[in-house]
């Protein structure tokens, strides 16, 4: 069986391997009373009932319909009837789920969720389609290519999101706030490169993706190739940023895993299941800080989902990261895959269990909570106000060499201007705080030095 903190065929791409979801508004539902608990012989008439009903619509729907998709779609509606992260894959999307999760796919670079009927978008993938067409956390998929999504399951709205590399998908987006309007999106090959990573001075820049293929790979070589760099020009490194942002979740050991690189010691998560209490596991960190106590500021959003929220839980709750951006996602529950025969028969993919940070909080549909709440911003430059000058005077006299000069000297520099401004990459204002906090502490701490 194959653990992970993600559900659902998802990368509204080709295929996908996570699956969550949320509510932006809550809906108000009657109460409804518990089911009572079922006799074996009610049990059994209720199993009679449902080969009943297939015996007649096989028998008398206005097609011939095929016995395996009303099987398959009666098995989907059972799972996924219990939660959204439950359902059923076919041979084909088992298939494909694992060829994903090992690095490369084809599809649009999103991942989705079903909700109230439409497609919901978790997050983009950084360099793919869906993020170069500027789609958001949040955003709606009401309709590919001019079809309504509702009435479709979440898998078979995946299936018509795939398509061959460099064929165009219409979408239509609603997102809150504007009026639906749509999206062209031309499908590609979908790399997972789940570390990028960079020097911002003497700061490890250090963005995770995904948790599927080998992020703690490249997380701890990013890190030796830093401290190389800067040693070769007689420094260190003096904090770590991590940014989490739009990680949509993905494996559970490799949420173990890179927490454990900033961590020596100490309980990373819990698993636990009402059902089987005696099941419960704990997963500890190693001895060993790859960063030796360094400042670490975890920076994550709405769009960090899962294990994500694993890495962010474990270094809040030991002190050993400042966690800086807005909350988290919300989902807190394991899934757990089962091959049927061997894989040849599909899937079953079901939640199993929740995740515990290690102080024992559920961030189930709470999500994670920043030490230092800071929303992305647009950073501007003010123009001062007007303000007269001798030259607005009447009657002032001309600069000795006339208002030309004048004139030409204003030209060039609001040219200047014009370029600088051109030029100029936007900022990412949560980083840059990041930066300025890690810069803070390390001067603290020199200070105390």
């Amino acid at each position: 069986m194959n653990i992970r903190t993600c559900t659902g065929p998802v990368f509204a791409t080709l295929l996908a391997a996570l699956l969550f979801i949320s509510a932006p508004a809550p809906i108000a539902f009657a109460a409804e009373e518990p089911a009572p608990e079922l006799t074996p012989d009610e049990t059994y008439k209720l199993l009679q009932l449902f080969g009943d009903v297939f015996e007649r619509v096989r028998a008398d729907y206005v097609e011939k319909p095929s016995d395996q998709k009303l099987i398959e779609a009666a098995i989907n509606g059972m799972l996924s009837s219990l939660d959204p992260h439950s359902s059923y894959m076919s041979a084909r999307a088992y298939k494909d789920m694992r060829v994903e999760t090992k690095g490369e796919f084809g599809g649009l670079g999103i991942t989705v969720t079903m909700e109230d009927g439409v497609v919901k978008v978790v997050s983009p993938i950084d360099d793919t389609p869906a993020a170069r067409a500027g789609l958001k956390p949040n955003d709606l998929i009401t309709h590919l290519d001019g079809e309504p999504v509702m009435g479709l399951t979440l898998a078979e709205a995946v299936d018509k999101m795939r398509g061959p590399v460099g064929k165009d998908l219409l979408i239509t987006v609603i997102r809150e706030g504007k009026e639906p309007f749509d999206v062209t999106l031309t499908r590609a090959i979908i790399p997972l490169r789940t570390v990028k990573a960079r020097l911002e001075g003497d700061i490890s820049y250090l963005r995770i993706t995904s948790f599927n293929g080998k992020p703690t790979e490249g997380l701890k070589k990013a890190l030796s190739e830093h401290k190389k760099e800067l040693a070769a020009d007689n420094k260190t490194i003096r904090g770590v940023v991590l940014d989490l942002r739009n990680n949509p979740g993905g494996l559970l050991n490799e949420a173990i895993s890179v927490s454990d690189v900033f961590m020596g010691k100490g309980e990373v998560v819990s698993i636990r299941s009402e059902q089987h209490p005696e099941s419960a596991q704990r997963f500890n960190a190693r001895p060993g800080d790859m960063t030796d106590g360094l400042p670490v500021v975890v920076l994550i959003n709405g769009g960090s989902a899962s294990a994500s929220e694993i890495v962010a839980g474990a270094l809040q709750d030991h002190g050993r990261a400042i966690i800086m951006g807005t909350k988290s996602f919300g989902k807190g529950s394991v899934q757990t895959i089962s091959p049927l025969n061997g894989g040849q028969s599909g899937a079953m993919r079901m939640t199993t269990a929740r995740y515990y940070t290690p102080s024992g909080r559920s961030i189930q549909s709470v999500g994670i909570s920043p030490d230092i709440d800071v929303p992305q911003s647009k950073l501007e430059v003010v123009e001062p106000t007007k303000q007269r000058r001798e030259r607005d005077l009447r009657g002032a006299l001309d600069k000795e060499n006339g208002k030309a000069a004048d004139e030409k000297a204003a030209k060039a520099a609001k040219g200047a201007k014009d370029k600088t401004a051109k030029n100029e990459a936007p900022k990412d204002y949560q980083l840059t705080r990041a930066i300025d906090l890690i810069n803070g502490i390390s001067l603290f701490r020199d200070m105390s030095n």
